[in-house]
């Protein structure tokens, strides 16, 4: 949060309670998206991480951005630390304050002009800070929390669908898309994500992701003497399942036609336990109904009697 002002001393002493100058500057601000959005609701949702996860494993099949990752981050050797950077950009530009919001995408804009390189396979030259590039992330990460949200059960309707997608638009001119080339409904999601179809291949760094995703590397005591282990493969491997057919096929996942629809139905179905069963924890656990950017995001509102609106989980 922004630091709280400091109280004045000038010479009519010390600054009174409601003169402004002990306010938090950032109180009241609903930063990027606000409490009314269809974004809060999506990014908040119990299914948000399966969701992530999808999208880094749709990410990954572009050779070019999968090439940026692997030779320009610690993802071998800390996957976690990727995993939490990328939770940490989408809930501080989604709940943060337009200041940290903006701050921390400037951030991101700096370490992406320096990511340059060259695809060990086809040579191809590659630069973070293309614009296309953004875009294919960008559109893998609407599409992962609208359609796993979607396939949870989450209470959202097609015009709900629509207005995520043009929230998201503010989200991708953050990172350098032109707003012109983010898609801003669902039909331009769909035609943007299949453009892409032709450039995408399964890289043995691609490959190499998936394992490290659904089963990265933990303290042995972790692994031997909790459920996090199982836990977290079980949660990957239900986002590589909810990922398209074609990629499922480009990942080489075993799935005959002959099961496919079962095997559609069977992932619906656990996606749904997911939700119901994180929904219910957190109906029963207190410090869990919220995300702390989210209540963080909500104190911040209500610091200037401001309303943040409902709990969002439904």
């Amino acid at each position: 949060m922004t630091p709280r002002a400091a109280r004045g001393t000038g010479p009519g002493g010390p600054a009174r309670r409601g003169d402004g100058a002990d306010r938090d500057p950032a109180a009241g601000d609903p930063g990027l998206f606000g409490p009314d959005s269809v974004t809060w609701r999506l990014h908040a949702d119990p299914v948000a991480g399966v969701a992530g996860l999808r999208a880094l494993l749709l990410q990954a099949l572009h050779p070019l951005a999968m090439a940026g990752v692997d030779q320009h981050s610690r993802f071998r050797v800390d996957p976690w630390g990727r995993l939490t950077t990328t939770a940490d950009f989408v809930a501080t530009t989604t709940f943060g304050s337009t200041a940290e919001a903006t701050a921390l995408a400037a951030r991101v804009r700096g370490v992406h002009r320096r990511v340059r390189g060259t695809d060990p396979e086809t040579g191809e030259d590659y630069a973070a800070s293309d614009p296309e590039l953004l875009r294919w992330v960008h559109c893998c990460l609407v599409d992962s929390f609208l359609t796993t949200a979607e396939r949870a059960g989450a209470p959202l309707t097609a015009e709900d669908g629509d207005a995520y997608v043009r929230e998201q638009v503010r989200a991708a001119e953050l990172v350098g898309i032109p707003a012109d080339r983010a898609p801003a409904n669902r039909v331009e999601l769909t035609r943007a994500l299949e453009s892409y179809r032709p450039a995408l291949r399964s890289s043995p760094a691609a490959r190499d992701a998936v394992a490290r995703v659904v089963a990265p590397p933990m303290p042995l005591v972790v692994a031997l003497a909790t459920p996090a282990l199982p836990l977290w493969a079980s949660m990957a491997g239900l986002a590589l399942a909810t990922l398209p057919p074609w990629a499922l096929r480009l990942y080489a996942v075993p799935r005959p036609a002959v099961l496919a629809r079962a095997s559609d139905a069977a992932t619906t179905t656990a996606l749904r336990a997911v939700r119901a069963g994180v929904g219910g924890l957190q109906v029963v656990v207190p410090a869990l109904r919220e995300p702390p950017p989210l209540r963080a995001a909500r104190e911040r509102l209500a610091a200037a009697g401001r309303d943040a609106g409902e709990r969002l989980l439904a």
